[in-house]
């Protein structure tokens, strides 16, 4: 998906403790075991998508790829998980089939009387975005797949009514983690999705909304009343109730590592493959120069990340961009290792109960899945 390949530090044959990019070796392995992981610097890359690639990118994450609402597990505690599924199949079987049906069942088949759009309502973690997947899968193409952002910057790169001309055509899209928290895009993506509709394009929605001006996540914010009211009258809302599917049963976050300690980890738990390793402040500056929408490429072919020192952000604007970070590494499913403050800590105590709280928890829930899996191999 990348127009050109990302600049990257050239690499260089190192030893253990040393900062530059590079090899890592087993320099005091035995003989016959080599430890090889090959070290590069997100704060080095810098990609470029083009247009056509931006299109052709709308599906879902690998971690999404092979997912059904058979592999959906409901909580039996929560009834209305089950509900949900029931409704989203019911949904697919309403998209039209590629042909349409034919001109027969145009004049003489029955008429869809189902609303546009199904809206997914519920907290972090439950398996909206599973259960969003699964309806992509099940729907006869063709279809999208992308989150809020990655429409919205579509919009920027194709023009309103050039993304309006090329999505016209499908048959199903699908927005992940609907974002009601700037105007001017809610605007925008309602006047998308309106036209959409009248289209006959199917959409489907998962919520992220602002708890202080939304309640419980439902459509009833008044400083958004009119687009809501638009918004409203394409979809019905199915709420679904849980706890994070990602703590349940599992054990408590790993504490950070010791600096000295990263090196060891990473040979056990990354051996032949390719690590992003940053100093963590380094690493939130580069970011402010590179688009969310090329996030997903600047972690492009990394199996790992490795971050020193984190600390605690400070800055709104900074938080929300590396919350972007999160969710293209989630989506990836790549592995943290990190030292310095916890993840539960990433973020200020302002921010996790503010406006924005529920992409915090998120990308805090996030993340401390991701550190778990990085610490799966222990050093020998």
């Amino acid at each position: 998906m990348l127009a050109s390949s990302p600049r990257v530090v050239p690499p260089t044959l190192r030893r253990d403790g040393d900062r530059e990019a590079g090899i890592l070796s087993g320099d005091h392995l035995p003989a016959e075991r080599t430890t090889l992981v090959q070290i590069e610097q997100l704060a080095a890359r810098t990609p470029a998508v083009s247009v056509n690639e931006l299109l052709k990118g709308f599906y879902p994450s690998p971690r999404f790829g092979q997912v059904s609402f058979a592999s959906y597990r409901p909580d039996p505690k929560q009834p209305s998980q089950a509900a949900a599924v029931q409704a989203l199949e019911g949904f697919a079987g309403n998209v039209a089939p590629s042909d349409g049906g034919g001109l027969f069942r145009k004049l003489f088949g029955k008429k869809d009387s189902s609303r546009a759009g199904i809206y997914l309502d519920g907290g972090f973690g439950v398996g909206k975005t599973h259960l969003l997947a699964s309806l992509w899968h099940a729907a006869p193409g063709p279809k999208a797949f992308g989150t809020f952002v990655e429409y919205t910057n579509l919009v920027g790169a194709l023009s309103f009514r050039k993304t309006v001309d090329a999505l016209s055509s499908y048959k199903l899209v699908c927005i992940d983690e609907f974002e009601l928290d700037d105007p001017g895009d809610t605007v925008l993506m309602s006047r998308l999705m309106r036209e959409l509709a009248d289209a006959g394009v199917k959409l489907a929605a998962t919520s992220n909304t602002l708890p202080g001006s939304l309640g419980d996540g439902r459509f009833a914010a008044v400083d958004f009343q009119r687009e809501i009211q638009v918004l409203a009258d394409q979809f019905d809302v199915i709420r679904i109730d849980g706890e994070d599917f990602r703590h349940r049963g599992l054990p408590a976050a790993p504490a950070p590592l010791k600096n000295s300690e990263l090196s060891s980890h990473m040979k056990a738990e990354f051996d032949g493959k390719t690590v992003a390793q940053d100093e963590f402040s380094t690493l939130i500056h580069h970011l402010a120069g590179v688009h969310p929408s090329r996030y997903r490429q600047l972690i492009d072919g990394i199996d790992g990340v490795v971050w020193r020192n984190v600390e605690t952000i400070t800055e709104q604007a900074v938080a929300l961009r590396f919350v972007v970070l999160a969710d293209r590494l989630y989506d990836k499913d790549v592995p943290i290792l990190a030292s310095g403050v916890p993840f539960d800590k990433l973020f200020t105590e302002e921010m996790m109960a503010g406006g924005y709280m529920k992409k915090y928890f998120r990308a805090v829930s996030r993340l401390t899945a991701l550190a778990r899996e990085g610490q799966n191999h222990e050093p020998s």
